[in-house]
C-alpha cells in the first residue's frame, strides 16, 4: 500500500560492527588527547612568556634548585668557552638543511664549575665526511640565555656512547653521560641543564629556539578532525546496518 509506513529495523553484520566498535572510541579518544595536548602547550607557551619577564640571575644562584623551578629561567653566565671542547648534537634541521646544535663547554670566572651552553645551529655536510668548523671565541664572555630541561627521556635506538676524543657527536643531550667527559677535561663540577644561548649573545651561531613544536590552535584542528572522523564513522555505520536512509527519505517525501 503506498500510504504503509516503513519500520525502522537492523540487520547487524558482525565485521563492520566489530571495526566500528574499535575505532569510534579510538578516535575520539585521540581527539580528547589533543586537547589534552592543545592545553598542556598553552600552560608550557604561557610560562615561559612569564619567566622571560624575569631578571637574569647568575648561574651560581640557580645551582641547587628544581628542575621544574629552573625551565626557561634566564641566565648570565660568565666565563671563558672551552674551545676544543664541545658537542655536536646530531640531525638538526633548519630550514630544510642538515646540521647540528653546538654544546660549548664554558669554564665559570666566578666558580670552579662550567656549563654547558648550547650556541645554536651550525651546518654541516649532509654526506657526514667531515664535521663543521666550528667559530672559536676567544677571550672572557658574558652571555644571556635560558635554561633548558628538557620534558622527558630523549628517544634513543640504542644507548649512546661517546667516542674518544673532541669534538664529539652525540644524539642526544643526556647530561649524565656527558659531565664525565666534561670533568675529565678539568670542567669541574657542571651545571646539571645546559644553557640555550640567546641571539645576538657572544659565540651565538643561528639560534631559533622554539619552546612549543606546535601550536595549541594545531592542537584543537587536530581534535576536531579526529571527532568529525569519528562521527562520520558512526553515521555510516548506523546507515550501513539498517534501513534509516529509507526511514529519512519516506519521513522527508511524507513531509514535503
Amino acid at each position: 500500500m503506498s500510504g504503509e509506513k516503513t519500520g525502522l529495523h537492523f540487520d547487524l553484520e558482525w565485521r563492520i560492527t566489530l571495526f566500528t566498535v574499535v575505532m569510534v572510541p579510538l578516535m575520539f579518544s585521540l581527539g580528547l588527547w589533543q586537547l589534552q595536548r592543545a592545553d598542556e602547550k598553552a600552560a608550557l607557551a604561557s610560562s615561559f612568556e612569564e619567566r622571560q619577564r624575569q631578571r637574569p640571575a647568575p648561574v651560581s644562584e640557580l645551582w641547587n634548585q628544581s628542575a621544574e623551578s629552573l625551565a626557561y629561567v634566564p641566565v648570565q653566565v660568565s666565563g671563558n668557552y672551552l674551545a676544543d671542547q664541545y658537542f655536536l648534537l646530531d640531525n638538526q634541521i633548519h630550514n630544510g638543511k642538515f646540521g647540528y646544535q653546538v654544546l660549548n663547554v664554558l669554564r665559570l670566572s666566578d666558580s670552579a664549575g662550567s656549563v654547558l651552553v648550547n650556541r645554536g645551529w651550525i651546518a654541516g655536510d649532509s654526506g657526514r665526511r667531515a664535521l663543521p668548523d666550528v667559530p672559536v671565541i676567544e677571550g672572557s664572555v658574558d652571555v644571556m640565555g635560558q635554561v633548558y630541561v628538557a620534558p622527558g627521556e630523549p628517544y634513543l635506538l640504542a644507548e649512546q656512547q661517546l667516542e674518544q676524543g673532541w669534538p664529539k657527536v652525540i644524539q642526544a643531550v643526556e647530561m649524565d653521560k656527558l659531565e664525565p667527559a666534561m670533568s675529565a677535561q678539568g670542567a669541574g663540577s657542571v651545571f646539571p641543564y645546559p644553557v640555550r644561548i640567546a641571539a645576538g649573545e657572544q659565540g651565538a651561531l643561528t639560534v631559533n629556539w622554539q619552546v612549543v613544536n606546535m601550536s595549541p590552535q594545531k592542537h584543537h584542528g587536530y581534535a576536531v578532525q579526529w571527532f568529525a572522523m569519528a562521527g562520520v564513522l558512526l553515521v555510516f555505520y548506523l546507515l550501513r546496518i539498517s534501513n534509516l536512509g529509507q526511514v529519512i527519505s519516506g519521513v522527508w517525501k511524507t513531509g514535503k
